[in-house]
């Protein structure tokens, strides 16, 4: 409707157009007036053209109002001719809502619409208080050009739906609500049908409904004796003369309101059965089938049929359609069927083209005794299926990811003792050993090791990140290189990058990562050679996004988009890439946790993946981070350098060492005493804190585990510090900092150094506080 007003204004503004040539027209003519002034000896240069530029002004004014009245007169006569034979009631009218045309159908019309000079005297016979549903329809239409709202009125369901034509000009139509793709109003359905409000106030009631309650009802609980309504549960009603149970269908509307019909279904034993043929269900705009006890389908209605993707001339059993009762569906029928089952609502998925569809199914029986079948009122629950399957999923990847965060810490527990003692031997080897080269190899495996540990940590969300202000125009170029050799001769690697680029704030190691998992991804998904394109842009997003199961807010971002020419991904397994462990490739070539550790490596920054594929066409990869706005200068917390490594020094200092885990307590002992430093070892907080009772005892540092049986090490810290306040803590985990950086953050002269440590990191790091 929109697009045909639209098209017959642009028609009129094409000739309203022609009325613009008369401008030039008289501009022309006034040229000339001034070239005929200017031929008179007496007039001056100045006044004839100050005159002459007056005249054309005046003369330019005068014509653009001529034509722009010219136009919309054009525009509404045009729209006028539109709706004069539209069967629909359609008022045309001003934004102070004065009526200026009604079509016929208006004019018609018995209310004030027919007769009414404004669109508030028009609808107040419709409905109490228009105003507040005008200015809402005026100003959605004013906005978006259009908009619509179904009204349950005195007379009736109506739909009221508002065109804005131009500036100062709406079109109004005034709908009667008909039942869908019958053409019939909601009185001529010979099923009794009513409307309630959120609340249970009874809106609406069609004359079948009333001859059944012999009255109009006020509210549900008069009505529905066994309240609350379900749809597909046999209710008992309170009938005019007497009880009655019959099938119920509800269908939720706008606002909390719902329609309530009543099918022809069970009854209980003596009691009044409803009746009617299947003509007066087909149009209903609830999903009915109509069963036989045997499986097949006997009937079914239009609303089941699009909901189904099934044709009237199918001959099928309900078993073609649906699955996952658990069950064979026949079973559950004949249980319905003979009353040795209930008929309650069970939710099902529909079969091949269709598992994508999950529906709710009540059966009920119905049909005389000569006839028996079933009849199974549907309702579509996809979406709420689909969300279920959301958290579901989320739920799964939070255990997932906290199962893998332990996992990574007990295993960096035991990198910490094998590459620490693998140290302690290299101490006492030198390269002309016959044993050194076999501890490197074990220490390179350990290192080995410990980066696919970063990996179950990147995925968890857990690692150590050390975020700084990143150009990526720099770090792409950088690591284009590497990324070169990586993809080998047969792919072209191009980066394309926004040239006024922002900065982020991220682990520039973590970022290369997560962009060179990307890459290699897309190197593999094109065996044959093509193209692989990294772009970078800004992006400002004025309002919150949703999409796919995250909602970006508001504000400016960083794009890091990484395209391939590859097979593509296809849709069923989109939902998996970022799942741990979960490849598509052949044992042996990639462990699955490639894009997995991606995904949370860019959670931890604060920014978010999404990929979007298209099979045989390629993969877009896309990445959101917030862009860095600088307000005012953040000191970085105090962290120990990694990999620090230093000629071996002579130190000195008592250091107490907490670690509950043996191997790793006894290597750090043993590195700590090689430097000198004299160790006193505890495997516990209380431990420790017996030991410290001592007032005679001297200590210079704590070096402890933070998550530890008993106390924690942050907790048995701050209790030592009250009588030892100047003592320098370096808390050590296999976990990540930001697992207790609210913890260390009250915790004076702390460092952190994450697991595994080698022996130089632990000891430099000591040397650091303690100088």
């Amino acid at each position: 409707m929109n697009s045909i007003v639209k098209s017959r204004i642009r028609s009129a503004q094409t000739s309203g157009s022609l009325l613009q040539g008369v401008v030039l027209g008289f501009i022309g003519m006034a040229f000339l007036a001034i070239s005929r002034i200017l031929s008179q000896p007496h007039v001056t240069l100045g006044l004839a053209i100050g005159g002459g530029v007056v005249l054309i002004l005046s003369l330019t004014l005068m014509v653009r109002q001529v034509v722009s009245r010219q136009e919309r007169a054009q525009t509404r006569r045009a729209v006028e001719g539109f709706v004069a034979q539209d069967p629909v009631a359609a008022l045309l009218a001003d934004s102070d809502g004065n009526v200026s045309y009604r079509n016929a159908a208006a004019a018609a019309l018995p209310s004030e619409v027919g007769a009414a000079d404004t669109l508030m005297a028009a609808f107040a016979d419709l409905f109490a208080n228009p105003g507040a549903v005008l200015f809402r329809l005026q100003s959605k239409a004013q906005a978006l050009g259009s908009s619509h709202e179904d009204i349950v009125t005195r007379r009736g369901h109506v739909r009221i739906s508002v065109n804005a034509i131009e500036s100062d000009h709406y079109l109004w139509r005034i709908e009667e609500r008909f039942d869908r793709q019958s053409g019939r109003p909601a009185e001529a359905i010979s099923l009794p049908m009513m409307t309630a409000g959120p609340s249970g106030t009874i809106l609406y009631m069609n004359e079948a409904f009333r001859r059944i309650v012999g009255n109009r009802a006020k509210s549900l609980d008069k009505v529905f004796l066994d309240g609350p309504v379900a749809s597909g549960r046999v209710h008992t009603i309170a009938g005019a003369e007497t009880e009655m149970q019959t099938l119920v269908a509800v269908i939720a509307g706008s606002g909390g309101r719902q329609e309530i019909y009543l099918l022809p279904g069970a009854t209980a034993h003596g009691s009044r059965r409803l009746s009617a043929d299947w003509d007066a269900i087909e149009d209903l705009p609830v999903p009915l089938l109509k069963v036989a006890m045997t499986g097949e389908l006997i009937a079914s209605n239009r609303e089941a049929r699009q909901l189904l993707r099934i044709s009237a001339e199918m001959p099928m059993r309900l078993s073609d359609l649906l699955e996952g009762l658990g069950r064979p569906i026949i079973d559950w029928l004949q249980d319905v069927a003979t009353g040795r089952g209930a008929g309650g609502p069970q939710f099902l998925r529909g079969t091949d083209d269709n598992q994508d569809v999950f529906v709710q199914v009540s059966l009920n029986p119905s049909g005389p005794d000569d006839d028996p079948h079933l009849i199974a009122v549907l309702s579509d629950v996809t979406e709420l299926k689909s969300l279920e399957a959301q958290f579901v999923q989320s739920q799964k990847m939070q255990a997932i990811g906290q199962l893998a965060g332990g996992v990574a810490h007990d295993f960096n527990n035991l990198l910490t003792a094998i590459s620490g003692h693998c140290d302690l031997l290299l101490l006492r080897h030198d390269q002309g050993d016959s044993d050194y080269s076999d501890l490197i190899q074990i220490h390179q495996n350990a290192n080995r090791a410990a980066s696919l540990v970063g990996q179950l940590l990147a995925f968890s969300r857990k690692q150590n990140l050390r975020p700084e202000i990143i150009d990526l125009r720099d770090t792409l170029s950088d690591l284009t290189h590497l990324l070169n050799r990586l993809v080998g001769e047969r792919v072209r690697l191009t980066l394309d990058h926004d040239p006024a680029l922002l900065s982020i704030r991220a682990d520039k190691r973590q970022l290369e990562q997560v962009v060179m998992n990307l890459v290699v991804n897309a190197r593999d998904a094109m065996p044959s050679g093509g193209d692989i394109r990294i772009e970078t842009e800004n992006l400002v997003l004025e309002n919150p996004v949703e999409r796919d199961r995250a909602t970006l807010p508001a504000g400016s971002y960083v794009l890091v988009k990484v395209v391939d020419e590859g097979h593509g991904i296809p849709p069923e397994k989109i939902s998996k890439i970022f799942e741990p462990f979960y490849t598509t490739k052949r044992t042996g070539e990639g462990t699955g946790l490639g894009l997995s550790t991606a995904y949370g490596i860019v959670k931890q920054t604060g920014g978010f993946i999404f990929v979007d594929s298209e099979v045989g066409v390629g993969t877009v990869f896309t990445l959101y981070f917030p862009s860095y706005e600088p307000t005012t200068e953040v000191v970085a917390p105090v962290a120990a350098p990694p990999h620090v490594t230093r000629p071996l020094q002579q130190a000195e200092g008592v250091v107490l060492l907490v670690e509950d885990e043996a191997p790793v307590r006894a290597f750090a002992s043993r590195a700590l005493r090689l430097r000198g430093y004299t160790v006193l070892e505890a495997d516990s907080a209380e431990t420790a804190l017996a030991m410290l009772a001592d007032p005679g005892l001297s200590v210079d540092i704590f070096v402890t585990d933070v998550i530890m049986p008993g106390k924690d090490g942050p907790t048995w810290v701050r209790e030592a510090l009250r009588a030892r306040p100047n003592t320098r803590v370096v808390f050590v985990s296999g976990y990540a900092e930001d697992a207790f950086g609210e913890n260390q953050a009250t915790i004076p002269n702390s460092v952190f150094l994450p697991k595994p440590f080698s022996l130089n990191d632990l000891t430099a790091t000591v040397q650091g506080q303690l100088h």
